[in-house]
């Protein structure tokens, strides 16, 4: 009878993957195209991925490789290509989801030059663009560049921002940046101790503003899986539920 009470009491395994699927049906950000960054380098890795993916209820992942001027130079026919052994691979194996592709930009000269010519890969049907800023110091500019990627009908979701050191000390200079019409996605495993305690405690603080958007797993390698439902302990799924999240824009 203890025993059955026990199992009553303690979560389940389908009623974490409910809650998963609740607030995270489409996985954001990741870096599961294989060989092209430093996310996964062959197919299987990629699929090893999916495949769990599927078991937790997510129902489409747009993944975002890298694209910066001097570390991942990637096109935009080269990504495209390079995903489409990814999705033949999902529609061989009847995986119950999508895969498309994106990209998370690194703000530098390269950039700027693919937006002034219009030629950004964006998700959703607002034209979202994923960024990104360097880690060393504030980002130069960037105040311009948001207000050049709306002029252009893009809208900028700044990737990771708990993630940003030089912001630490001063979030409402982050928080800021919304009203410059930029939107914030969030690592879920920036809600474990994954990246460390500080950048835990930052995202705490965004939960608590209620500064988020969208979220996702920026995983890259099959060895991050078993980190992500610890994002969805009590706490952190009550916080998340309270985010003004446009995951049903996607």
């Amino acid at each position: 009878m203890w025993q059955q009470l026990i199992q009553w009491l303690r979560p389940s395994e389908e009623s974490l993957t409910q809650r998963m699927a609740r607030v995270w049906p489409v996985d954001l950000h990741n870096h599961l195209v294989p060989g092209v960054d430093d996310g996964v380098k062959t197919l299987e890795q990629a699929m090893e991925c999916l495949r769990q993916y599927a078991t937790w209820g997510i129902r489409r992942v747009i993944s975002t490789p890298h694209i910066s001027e001097d570390y991942h130079p990637n096109t935009h026919t080269q990504l495209l290509k390079a995903a489409e052994a990814v999705q033949q691979a999902i529609i061989d194996e009847g995986l119950p989801l999508t895969f498309t592709v994106a990209a998370e930009y690194l703000l530098d000269d390269h950039f700027i030059k693919l937006l002034r010519a219009n030629e950004l890969l964006s998700f959703g049907a607002n034209r979202y663009v994923l960024i990104e800023t360097g880690w060393a110091a504030p980002p130069y500019q960037l105040e311009e560049n948001l207000f050049t990627m709306q002029s252009k009908g893009y809208v900028p979701v700044l990737a990771h921002p708990e993630r940003y050191r030089y912001y630490h000390d001063d979030i409402d200079k982050l928080l800021a940046l919304q009203d410059k019409g930029c939107l914030f996605q969030m690592n879920l495993l920036s809600l474990t101790e994954y990246y460390g305690q500080t950048v835990q405690q930052m995202a705490q603080r965004l939960l608590k503003e209620k500064s988020i958007h969208f979220i996702g797993s920026d995983i890259h390698r099959s060895s991050d899986l078993k980190h992500l439902p610890d994002a969805f302990a009590s706490n952190w799924y009550t916080q998340l539920l309270a985010q003004p999240l446009k995951m049903d824009t996607l």
